[in-house]
């Protein structure tokens, strides 16, 4: 019982713990199926890192954007600081890294499968071209939009009550582009690797 509190006693035991058991399940896997395949490493590797990012635009929109809303209008409760001071600034690292990674791993991917970046983003090959837009454009907003606007929104660089204002709705707006943008991205992505059958 110890050995197992103390797997799950700690987030990083426990991640990393993950990644051992999937390793020996995969050593076992392959041995049984001809051994080690790059291209599923990679299309892994771009799951695990768009659950991330996809799971941490959802919780945004879902779940932070909203309580943080609720205590800003709760005259008599503890306010929204420690979720801007601590929470977001953290959350917000994860989001902008697990983007990162899900593109790269992403255009990884599009050349294990022999599919080819320059055929996904000319749409010679439609609908991981579309999901391979869909997460470019969704990027885009995460890099040069949402970040920069929730730096100032947050108080990590100098901005104006009316910069912060006009913050404010610029990352919220792309931020709700990314979730509208995530439906038929993960359509898209689930259509290509189940056989393009949507």
């Amino acid at each position: 019982m110890g050995f197992i509190k103390g797997i799950l006693g700690s987030i990083k035991a426990t991640i990393a713990s993950g990644f051992i058991l999937a390793i020996l399940i995969s050593v076992f896997l392959w041995e049984s199926t001809g051994g080690f395949n790059l291209l599923e490493l990679t299309v892994w590797l771009h799951v695990i890192v768009g659950i991330t990012w996809i799971g941490l635009l959802y919780y945004f929109n879902f779940v932070q954007v909203p309580a943080m809303g609720e205590a800003l209008a709760d005259e008599g409760g503890p306010g929204p600081a420690a979720i801007g001071k601590y929470v977001a600034p953290r959350a917000l690292l994860w989001f902008r890294m697990s983007a990162a990674l899900t593109w790269l791993t992403g255009v990884s991917a599009l050349e294990s499968t022999g599919v080819g970046i320059v055929n996904a983003f000319t749409l010679s090959s439609p609908v991981i071209g579309v999901g391979a837009w869909l997460g470019t454009i969704m990027l885009f907003n995460v890099w040069v939009l949402i970040w920069p606007n929730q730096k100032k929104i947050l108080g990590m660089v100098e901005a104006t009550a009316d910069e912060i204002a006009a913050a404010k709705v610029t990352a919220s707006m792309a931020s709700r582009t990314n979730v509208l943008l995530s439906v038929p991205l993960l359509l898209s992505m689930t259509a290509f690797a189940h056989g393009n059958l949507i």
